[in-house]
This record gives C-alpha cells, sequence and structure tokens, in this order.
C-alpha cells in the first residue's frame, strides 16, 4: 500500500497556519476535519506564517515548538491546516520523527472512510494514487533488484550491467499501472453517467443539483425533498458518494436531484480531478441549489468558496438558487427573496423542521418552467385523462364544474408542456 491510512483514535497533535488569506482558515474547522478522521485532537499549535519556510514550511523555531508538544501530549501523529510539498512533509518527518499529515491529505483520509459505493472508492483511490505518487522515496534500497547480467566475454573485466530496478521505480511503476486501470473504470462511469443524462434530455426531465459548503445541510434538505434515506451527521463530508432521486415540483412536475460531495476551502485538487465524472452531474444541471449555512460563521467566505469551486468545474453559467438553511436556529423566518424582476434568488427554510419547504419547491417551479404562463381552459366531460396529468404537474390554481359537466380551469404551466399534453391527448 502507497498510502499509510493513521489508526483510528490517533492522538493527533493540531498545527493551525495563520496565512491571514481566509476567515474560514480556524483552528476550529481543523479540529472537526480531524475529528471527521476519527483521529482524537490532543492540542493545537499556532502558528502565524505569511510565507512558508521553503524547507519545513513552518521554521525552525515552530518545529522546535511542535516537538516539544508531542512529547507533553504524548502525540502519535501531527497534522498540519496548510498544502506542504513532498520535501516539507519529509523534512518534517525527519525532524519530528513522527508521522506528519498535511491539509490534502487529511481531507484524502475522510474521503477513504466515507465512500461506501465501488464509484466512490476507485475516485478515492485515484486522489490516493496521484497525492502519493509524488511522496514516494528512495527507502528500501535492500529490496532493488539484483544487478543485470554481465556484458559480452567473462571476468571482471567484461564489466556487470547496470543496478536493477530500485523499489522507488517499482512503486512508480505499479502506481502509475494502478492510476490507468481505475482512471479506465471512472470513464466508463463517466461515459454512463453521459448516456443516463442524454436520455433524461430526450425525455425532457429536468436536473436539480444539490451544492454548497460542508455540513450545510444538503443530504437533509435531499432526505426532506425526495423522502429518502441519505446518511445525514452533524460532521464534515458526512455525504460522499452521488445520490439521484425523483421528485415532484409544481408546475414542472418530476424532476431528478442529485446529492454530491460537499466543498470546502482549499479542496484538493487530486479530487477535484478524481471526482470530475461525479461533479459533472452539477455542472449539467438545469438548476442548482447552492444550499448555505445561515447560522455559520463567514458564511460569505462559504458561498465564494463554494462558487469557486462551481467555476473549476464548468457550472458557473448553470441557473442557481441560494437556499440558506437552518434559519430555526436563530429565530429567523422562512421566506422567498426576489430581484427587481419578480425573479426567485434566495430561499429561507429549515431542512430540519421542514419549514419554508414550499417556498422552496414554489421558487423551484418559477426557475425550471421555460415559459411559464397564466391561462384558462376548458375540458369536456370526456377528458378526465388530460384533467389527471395537469393536476400531477401541479398546474391547477382552480377549477370549476358547470351543470353540462365541462370543467373550467385555471392554470400556471410551462407553456410547452401545456401544448406537450395536449398534443398527447389529440393523438389518442
Amino acid at each position: 500500500m502507497f498510502f499509510e491510512r493513521p489508526e483510528a483514535g490517533s492522538r493527533a497533535l493540531l498545527v493551525h497556519v495563520d496565512q491571514r488569506d481566509s476567515e474560514l482558515a480556524t483552528s476550529d474547522e481543523l479540529k472537526e476535519l480531524v475529528v471527521s478522521a476519527s483521529l482524537d485532537p490532543v492540542g493545537c499549535v499556532t502558528s502565524n506564517r505569511r510565507f512558508p519556510h521553503p524547507a519545513t514550511f513552518l521554521g525552525q523555531g515552530k518545529v522546535d515548538e511542535i516537538a516539544k508538544s508531542i512529547i507533553e501530549m504524548q502525540a502519535e501523529l501531527v497534522v498540519i491546516d496548510a498544502e506542504l510539498s513532498p520535501t516539507q512533509e519529509r523534512n518534517l518527518e525527519l525532524a519530528l520523527s513522527i508521522r506528519v499529515l498535511d491539509r490534502t491529505g487529511l481531507i484524502l483520509e475522510i474521503f477513504a472512510l466515507r465512500a461506501r459505493t465501488h464509484e466512490g472508492k476507485l475516485q478515492v483511490e485515484l486522489a490516493q494514487l496521484a497525492h502519493a505518487s509524488t511522496r514516494l522515496v528512495r527507502g528500501w534500497t535492500h529490496l532493488d533488484r539484483q544487478r543485470g547480467g554481465s556484458g559480452r566475454g567473462s571476468g571482471a573485466s567484461s564489466g556487470l550491467g547496470g543496478a536493477g530496478e530500485t523499489q522507488l521505480e517499482a512503486d512508480q511503476r505499479m502506481i502509475q499501472a494502478r492510476t490507468r486501470r481505475i482512471a479506465a473504470r471512472l470513464e466508463k462511469v463517466r461515459r454512463q453517467r453521459k448516456q443516463n443524462r442524454r436520455s433524461r434530455k430526450r425525455s425532457d426531465v429536468k436536473t436539480v443539483s444539490l451544492a454548497g459548503y460542508t455540513n450545510a445541510g444538503k443530504s437533509t434538505l435531499f432526505n426532506r425533498l425526495c423522502e429518502s434515506d441519505v446518511w445525514e451527521a452533524d460532521q464534515l463530508f458526512a455525504t460522499l458518494d452521488p445520490t439521484l432521486r425523483q421528485v415532484s415540483i409544481p408546475v414542472v412536475g418530476k424532476v431528478v436531484m442529485s446529492d454530491t460531495v460537499g466543498f470546502i476551502r482549499q479542496l484538493p485538487h487530486t479530487l477535484v480531478d478524481a471526482f470530475r465524472a461525479t461533479l459533472e452531474e452539477v455542472a449539467s444541471a438545469d438548476l442548482i441549489l447552492h444550499v448555505v449555512d445561515v447560522a455559520a460563521d463567514s458564511r460569505a467566505e462559504r458561498i465564494i468558496q463554494v462558487e469557486n469551486v462551481l467555476r473549476e468545474i464548468g457550472a458557473a453559467s448553470v441557473p442557481t438558487l441560494l437556499v440558506y438553511n437552518k434559519v430555526d436556529i436563530n429565530g429567523g423566518q422562512s421566506r422567498i427573496d426576489r430581484d427587481a424582476s419578480g425573479k426567485p434568488v434566495k430561499v429561507w427554510l429549515s431542512a430540519h423542521s421542514g419549514d419554508g419547504l414550499d417556498f422552496l419547491l414554489s421558487a423551484m417551479g418559477e426557475l425550471l418552467a421555460d415559459d411559464l404562463i397564466e391561462t384558462q381552459i376548458t375540458l369536456a366531460p370526456h377528458e378526465g385523462n388530460l384533467r389527471a396529468k395537469l393536476f400531477a404537474l401541479g398546474a391547477v390554481l382552480h377549477e370549476d364544474t358547470d351543470p353540462n359537466g365541462c370543467i373550467h380551469m385555471d392554470l400556471r404551466i410551462d407553456q410547452r408542456d401545456l401544448t406537450r399534453i395536449q398534443r398527447q391527448e389529440l393523438i389518442k
């Protein structure tokens, strides 16, 4: 195995690096990540560093302080809230004589714990291999292959071939081979997802994707909307594997919703690349519900971080509705905020209690409808099938039946849906 996982419950000394680059870069977030990785945080050392030291990232004085804290806290590994270069990580491990885990390695460890499906496990392993490939060292020269055979002739004067394959070269070769195999499998997954999306487009089925900072409440909202049972917990990256479900939206009818991995500050690029097949569901959606934890500190910067990832995966142009979740924590009220043209831009709700869910469904219906109209139609008594379809779409605002049995209906409906349903009835 090229990436040795720390044992669950290992005592971890946290090193929070304050580079003054983000309000989200706090020791609290680092502690949450460590707990999510099933590690035991036993202490925290803070380093104020504007520019990283080229050899150890932290500088010799801080390294000495950490070494003392390791002894005092009886720590079994050190977790640093920064992305270390392979050289910096190796130098720190040599100086501290203990395992060092940087931010990327920590997030990869959490993902390895959370992955449940075969696809999710492949995606995590691909990211781990990309991370490990830069951290191989020539540590087992006694395992080098034997020198090559002699050249032409015999005797000492004939010379020997060069050194055989080293352990480092063997590891690199095995990582490259494993990476190719996993990438090929994930490419098949990507093609299958693309085919499924084409089928939904041909069937005129709308798609909605949930996105947001990790632990914003996406899975709780997903379960509320879809009456599903996706695992939810008050921890970072509780949900990793993508989930698709159908849900009925007023006016629009059935749509497909997807719940994806949560985003976080400095989400490792290896993860973005590995999960690209999954994240394409977000980029190809008709609407993104950007879920925001209204009770979180620095929520404005969390929104910016999510928007940065959406741009990176090519989803910046997808229509987005901000969903401010957990309003019940601060005693807020559920509501819809609209722009100057009356278009919904924000919905305030509580996914936990369900308060405001009707506002969200209404806003989704307005945004997903291509050409929303309000009209009146009259149905003959024998057109009950058409009446049922209109009710299934949630398009009926009001109806009356006259003495002759004709049904007069007030509708709010997508013009394209109304035309399609009427055409289907005529064909019959």
